[in-house]
């Protein structure tokens, strides 16, 4: 299930609040159930693994987490939790792009091939998979309480508003709002303002760029212009779709009394690739800092182990976006700049320019990045990215579909709204009537606009 869907809408999300607040007690139970249905929509069985990982990081937690454990047995329910966690993501998102991979060179050296099983990817199991490893972590570190009933972690993991798409929340942030949370009509109207603004990103923005990006990374020839619009609409799409989809998470959180911190904060405003990374996917690249960077050494010890751990922690930050060589394409060159800017002082070599500038050539290295994330493989984003330097060719079929008034029209509307400092966590926090006689028109229309849309992907739960 979606929430950009009819069912979601004004079936799902109604009959859900509605029971949640006629209930005396047992609302994260309810909770619980509520998001085993939500994520069980598309595929049942997928239940199955997010419960065994609940289950799992559930007992680990208990074990690590109880008075007088040994340093051994904690160490040992740390390790199996994180193998458990891992193990179960390696399989269904890697085993096949290993598999295949081995087979390559084992042709090479003559070796008999290995099996290729066809997997399904869960939806959502990268997302739930870092928010169970936070638990047992945080726990172990001592950044939090080991979960006394099964319903808080188990309601944690599985909170449908942020399950298959993030933000990537940690236990320590809602482990007291999972115990006791305030329910008020301005939270409520809060987190119905944010849903309603991240919908009309996701439908009105989103999808019609998402289009325009297809056509041209479809097309043989798109030429250097199409090439250079094509890979700013997607980075427009891919914006809009993921931010969108986590101010909706967000919204909804409010709407169940929880408050989830922020995921975006006007990326394409940013002055360097060091700040792109405080401002995009922030729950992400803070996971990362926190639970991969640091144990690895962060900045301590020579500069160049602090290059290293940055690569390191960029490659494998790729690779959980899917598993394919476009990622870990993305990911080495984002860590490379990162390491480069680390060295001139956590700054980037245009930072003497002014900041217009900087902004600019920031976002033209992101858009260089974004060919590689978006492609379907290694050859077709080197043959894109030869386009967009190529001066000339151009296909008159790709030009008449891509630019349309419509299109040009949602680009700059996407362009406007992307440059620029507001984002829906600021506008949503002081609601006043002026803005209420806006918002309940837009999200009419936008719910209307859903109805004749045919094109209506979520990019994130890909990954």
């Amino acid at each position: 299930m979606v929430f950009a869907s009819h069912i979601f809408l004004f079936y799902f999300l109604p009959i859900v609040l509605l029971v949640y607040y006629l209930l005396p007690r047992g609302r994260n139970a309810f909770l619980t159930i509520a998001s085993y249905v939500f994520y069980g929509w598309w595929e049942p069985w997928f239940v199955s693994l997010m419960l065994f990982s609940t289950i799992l990081d559930f007992v680990c937690g208990g074990i690590i987490g109880a008075p007088g454990a040994s340093p051994r047995h904690r160490k040992l329910a740390l390790g199996a939790a994180i193998v458990g966690d891992l193990g179960l993501l390696a399989f269904f998102k890697y085993f096949t792009f290993t598999a295949e991979n081995l087979n390559r060179l084992a042709a090479i050296v003559g070796a008999p091939a290995l099996p290729v099983l066809s997997i399904v990817l869960p939806i959502g199991i990268s997302f739930y998979t870092f928010e169970s490893l936070s638990y047992t972590i945080d726990v172990y570190r001592g950044h939090a309480r080991a979960a006394r009933k099964f319903s808080d972690i188990s309601c944690f993991v599985s909170l449908f508003p942020h399950l298959v798409a993030g933000p990537i929340v940690r236990y320590n942030i809602l482990a007291e709002q999972i115990q006791q949370r305030t329910h008020t009509l301005d939270k409520f109207a809060v987190g119905i303002a944010m849903f309603i603004l991240g919908f009309a990103k996701k439908i009105l923005i989103a999808n019609p760029m998402g289009r325009v990006a297809d056509a041209v990374f479809g097309g043989t020839d798109p030429g250097m212009a199409a090439a250079w619009f094509g890979i700013a609409a997607y980075s427009f799409q891919i914006y809009f779709d993921f931010s969108g989809y986590s101010d909706m998470a967000i919204g909804l959180g409010r709407m169940f009394g929880f408050v989830i911190p922020e995921n975006f904060r006007s990326p394409y405003l940013s002055e360097s690739i060091t700040d792109f990374w405080r401002r995009w996917h922030i729950s992400l690249s803070t996971w990362l800092r926190d639970y991969l960077y640091i144990p690895l050494g962060g900045n301590r010890g020579s500069a160049l182990r602090t290059y290293r751990n940055l690569a390191i922690v960029m490659v494998l930050g790729g690779l959980w976006h899917g598993a394919n060589w476009t990622f870990v394409m993305w990911g080495t060159i984002h860590g490379s700049v990162l390491a480069f800017e680390r060295w001139l002082g956590k700054k980037a070599p245009y930072d003497v320019f002014p900041r217009p500038v900087a902004i600019g050539v920031t976002y033209v290295i992101v858009l260089i990045t974004w060919v590689f994330f978006r492609a379907e493989s290694l050859p077709r984003a080197l043959g894109y990215l030869s386009s967009m330097f190529t001066p000339g060719g151009g296909s008159p079929l790709i030009a008449l579909e891509i630019y349309t008034p419509f299109h040009l029209l949602i680009f700059a509307a996407g362009a406007i709204i992307a440059f620029q400092r507001v984002e829906v966590a600021d506008f949503a926090g002081t609601l006043t009537a002026p803005k209420m006689a806006v918002l309940l028109p837009l999200f009419a229309f936008t719910a209307s606009v859903m109805f004749t849309q045919t094109f209506n992907p979520f990019l994130y739960f890909q990954f």
